[in-house]
């Protein structure tokens, strides 16, 4: 069985970079097959990966071998002579997005593991956890989306009450305090429950590189909410400010809105 589930740039274009997709609590990379189509048609590789398994008791431990298999994934994404597509981005959501955040801030990481971007989407808060009293209550806490609730419903591998159970404070401590130095996106909605928005602004403020968007109406799927085609226009604005080394490829000079 495979490890991965990918999406390819169109036959005949060249693909402009390569996104490894981290899910997060209770997911399958199924997940995410709707956000890799409509990223893949922009030309970029996109490649989804299992959620990682937290180890509370060996988090550091926990966090390498994921680097590892992260590293592997990026190797094994190469094609031809042409080696890995660049830039190579990261993108984890909610727990996902913990353990790439708390993983760039340590030593030991594989180089193929280290990414010319980061994106951050739902990053969950210091105890986030919701009481949900059974699968609708999940949906809600997820998404208002019809289609990714069906998604997720239809699901056979999730794991559901997933989000009833907290992300490990060591390890949300640890994401909140890396000094990640390259490009990094903040995502997050602005009826979710388990984001600490403070945090997410203070973090984004501490970091040398970082933009914070918040997505008005969005639950905690953001990256697969309602507003999900405007979350992957971001996506991929913020992918091309990336290979334009920073410079806002499109700036308003003018509007009456």
């Amino acid at each position: 069985m495979t490890e991965y589930t990918d999406h390819y740039a169109p036959e005949g274009l060249r693909t402009r970079g390569t996104l490894l997709v981290v899910p997060g609590r209770g997911e399958t990379r199924a997940a995410y097959t709707r956000l890799g189509s409509r990223l893949a048609a922009d030309a970029y590789r996109v490649r989804v990966v299992d959620a990682p398994v937290l180890d509370e008791q060996d988090l550091a431990g926990a966090l390498l071998r994921f680097g590892a298999l992260l590293a592997a994934a990026v190797e094994d994404s190469a094609t031809g002579e042409e080696g890995v597509a660049r830039p190579l981005v990261l993108v984890g959501a909610d727990s996902g997005a913990a353990v790439v955040a708390a993983l760039l801030g340590r030593d030991g990481v594989p180089p193929a593991a280290r990414p010319d971007a980061v994106v951050l989407a739902g990053m969950p808060g210091l105890g986030a956890a919701t009481d949900v009293a059974g699968w609708e209550d999940e949906l809600g806490v997820r998404t208002a989306c019809p289609a990714h609730r069906g998604a997720l419903t239809e699901d056979a591998g999730i794991r559901r009450g997933a989000l009833g159970r907290a992300v490990p404070e060591a390890l949300l401590s640890s994401a909140y305090g890396s000094e990640v130095g390259v490009p990094v996106l903040l995502l997050a909605g602005d009826t979710d429950p388990l984001a600490d928005h403070e945090a997410l602004a203070r973090t984004a403020k501490s970091l040398p590189k970082a933009r914070l968007s918040v997505v008005r109406g969005a639950h905690h799927d953001v990256l697969n909410d309602t507003q999900h085609r405007s979350v992957a226009a971001e996506l991929v604005t913020f992918l091309e400010t990336v290979r334009n080394e920073l410079v806002p490829v499109v700036t308003v000079e003018a509007s009456t809105w």
